[in-house]
């Protein structure tokens, strides 16, 4: 496993992030577990979930699950189990998003804070988590309301580091400035939606990430799907997570670009899961991307894009079929779309 740190802090996490998200709605308690095992045997520190985790809206729409914290209960049901697993874990979790239908049961306020992080803790079975995150930007509540909740966590000993998740660059310089005024570490992590299909965090996400000192955890690294070589699965008879939800949509849009890409991958032999993962490892700034197994088996097929090396001629190739975001080329806002 290769290693990297965590923005500008002093915290070693893994290259490749567990994301968690399909514990309890896709994959079973039982296989959750063993896929976890599986991670720490490769080396994978680094594992990603959210409170509200475990009774999102699934494939089509259809309810999945046991709802919101399910996945949070799973993970801290293995770590009981013992043997180091939560000592040898990097735990990141998130809040924001609705745990409940009364007032004050989401977004970023002081009393939401304190409560979603002492019933993360519970269903955790821990005493701490290593980085809370934000996940969404909260325009309704005022900075200094939530770096005091936060520095409340931080001295009680509940959290050590914090993040934001889907913040647009402006968002992360009010938030560091912000805790620079209160001489706060700030944020030291950023996790964004970042793949070759969505690449729009290149114009102003990535270039504050780096000013800052803050690791990209990028999340759907193969667009849920759609670069994950869902034309050769269709042909044998699968790839039913590429044909709904924003990767459909991509797909329908995009069919020839994903069927050059995929042709792409065989000429240079490797699977485009694969090379996906290998180019998000070599963009400057990311820390590591969040892979989703269901099974075993993909974590361990995941683990080849550490070995990958995409040479000049393949990266230009890449940009040729999902170019950046911008007429300019590959550069950062406001050259991207001015001169």
């Amino acid at each position: 496993m290769e290693y990297t740190q965590l923005g500008r802090s002093g915290l070693t996490v893994s290259r490749l992030v567990l994301g968690t998200m399909n514990f309890g709605p896709e994959t079973s308690e039982q296989d959750s577990h063993a896929i976890m095992d599986r991670a720490h045997e490769h080396g994978i520190n680094f594992f990603d979930t959210a409170n509200v985790y475990g009774g999102a809206a699934g494939r089509g729409g259809r309810r999945t699950g046991e709802g919101p914290g399910a996945t949070e209960q799973i993970i801290g049901r293995w770590f009981d189990t013992g043997g180091g697993r939560r000592e040898r874990t990097v735990l990141a979790t998130k809040v924001y998003l609705p745990m409940g239908d009364w007032p004050n049961e989401n977004r970023l306020s002081a009393l939401h804070i304190r409560r979603a992080c002492d019933a993360s803790l519970a269903r955790l079975r821990t005493d701490h988590i290593d980085l809370y995150q934000m996940h969404h930007i909260d325009r309704n509540t005022p900075w200094e309301e939530i770096w005091e909740a936060f520095h409340v966590l931080r001295q009680q000993g509940k959290v050590l580091y914090f993040g934001s998740s889907n913040f647009a660059g402006w968002h992360i310089a009010q938030a560091q400035e912000a805790a620079r005024t209160r001489h706060f570490l700030g944020l030291v992590s950023e996790q964004s939606i970042y793949n070759l299909m969505s690449r729009w965090v290149e114009l102003e996400v990535l270039p504050a990430a780096r000013h800052y000192g803050l690791g990209v955890i990028p999340w759907s690294p193969l667009h849920g799907g759609a670069l994950g070589g869902v034309l050769r699965k269709q042909r044998e008879g699968g790839a039913s997570r590429g044909t709904s939800g924003h990767a459909a949509d991509a797909l329908a849009a995009h069919r020839d670009a994903i069927a050059a890409y995929e042709n792409l991958c065989a000429e240079i032999g490797e699977d485009p899961a694969h090379v996906g993962l290998a180019w998000l490892l070599a963009q400057d700034g990311v820390t590591g991307p969040i892979i989703g197994p269901r099974t075993v088996a993909q974590l361990d097929g995941s683990l080849r894009a550490l070995e990958i090396t995409l040479d000049s001629a393949t990266l230009a190739a890449l940009d040729e079929l999902f170019p950046p975001p911008a007429p300019n080329g590959a550069k950062p806002a406001p050259e991207a779309y001015a001169w």
